[in-house]
């Protein structure tokens, strides 16, 4: 066949190019984000340029460009070639659709793992929220009770330390005006000359003689014993008050006022006589416990109290007032205990003479009332405390 060009036989043994995405250089590269598609677009590239030059190696110069016979076409080389590269075409659609689905699976599993992330950060802030507003309760239930304690600090310690500061400031200045008394009465004093006990002995005949109980005298010089004694009570209710001491001891503030209207009672008018009422019946009260408290620590137990009054409930508090000041109970009240009751003047004036009898010392007390008629025999018994009311206010009690 004069027609056919024979094929040039350094085709045959030209080097195959390297399809390799690695050697492969792409001129123009598709603009598109998913790595596998551009690979895709660069094999198909690579296909189209393997043909294009198989095609132009296989014709012949005198046909020109771009136009193959059948006998290149059919060659077996050129056979081999496409295939392979068909082959390779199909291996590398393969490993991209691996791909693709291998990337689709990370993508599913990034979508899981964000959705899973989001849970726990939700369930986080949402803990943390109940954390925060749990911490806000205790927050506000500590600031309420702040302001109820400093609010008790306010209504407590500070009412209770202006009255402290109050009766502290009173209490030193009448402490200045009696200490300067207490000075110039003392230069005053004239200390009497006792007299020598007997050195004597006694007959036994008169050991035998029951004692007869001595009758208080505080007026009279004779007995400065007691008096030094009864002042230093009276101080030391002043100056030291025991609010915690034992039964029958003064419990409560003894004022100036208080220790002034005692002490003439005891020394002007020689445990016998009527002061005039401090205004208030616990005020009495207050200082018919000192009287009382004083003569328990000079006589002990042969002190009996007759508590008069017109009426039950003063005489509740009575009771009421002797327990407060006095440290006692409800069993130290009766006939025959520390304190009596009465209503009526002649039962109290029996009961006072038979403890006179038995050797007793008894101290009658006569409330301030307008109405009571009180009787000329309690005058003779030694110790009798009468609070007689004020003359300006009301009148005087009658006598019989």
């Amino acid at each position: 066949m004069p027609d056919t060009v024979p094929l040039d036989p350094s085709l045959d043994a030209s080097p195959q190019p390297d399809l390799s995405p690695e050697t492969v250089k792409l001129e123009h590269q598709p603009e598109v984000d998913d790595p596998w598609s551009i690979q895709e677009a660069s094999v198909q590239t690579l296909l189209e340029e393997e043909q294009t030059t198989v095609i132009e190696q296989t014709a012949g110069p005198e046909e020109g460009a771009g136009h193959p016979t059948e006998d290149h076409l059919a060659s077996p080389e050129t056979a081999v070639s496409v295939a392979d590269l068909q082959q390779r075409e199909q291996t590398l659609r393969r490993e991209i659709a691996q791909a693709e689905a291998y990337l689709a699976q990370l993508r599913e599993q990034i979508l899981q793992s964000q959705s899973s992330l989001g849970q726990l950060i939700q369930e986080g802030l949402k803990e943390l929220e109940q954390r925060k507003q749990a911490l806000q309760i205790s927050v506000e239930q500590l600031e309420r009770r702040q302001e109820r304690v400093r609010a008790e600090m306010r209504t407590t310690f500070a009412g209770v330390s202006q009255d402290l500061a109050i009766r502290v400031q009173s209490f030193k200045d009448y402490l200045v005006g009696s200490l300067q008394d207490l000075a110039m009465a003392a230069d005053q004093l004239e200390f009497p000359k006792l007299p020598q006990p007997s050195s004597k002995p006694q007959p036994a005949a008169a050991a035998v003689v029951p004692e007869q109980p001595s009758i208080p005298k505080f007026a009279e010089q004779s007995f400065q014993e007691q008096t030094k004694r009864i002042r230093k009570l009276l101080d030391q209710y002043r100056h030291s008050p025991d609010y915690y001491g034992p039964p029958w001891q003064l419990r409560r503030t003894f004022e100036p006022i208080h220790a002034e209207r005692v002490s003439n009672w005891f020394f002007t008018q020689g445990g016998r006589g009527a002061i005039r009422t401090m205004g208030s019946r616990l005020q009495n009260i207050l200082v018919a416990s000192a009287v009382i408290s004083v003569l328990r620590n000079i006589y002990d137990e042969r002190v009996r109290m007759l508590v008069l009054a017109d009426s039950p409930e003063r005489l509740g508090e009575w009771r009421r007032g002797l327990q407060d000041c006095l440290g006692i109970t409800r069993s130290d009240f009766g006939p025959d205990r520390g304190v009596t009751l009465f209503e009526d003047p002649f039962p109290l004036s029996q009961k006072a003479d038979r403890l006179v009898k038995e050797g007793l010392l008894p101290l009658i007390v006569i409330d301030e009332t307008e109405d009571l008629m009180i009787s000329l025999s309690l005058l003779q018994f030694p110790l009798w405390l009468a609070f007689a009311p004020n003359p300006q206010q009301v009148p005087p009690s009658s006598y019989y």
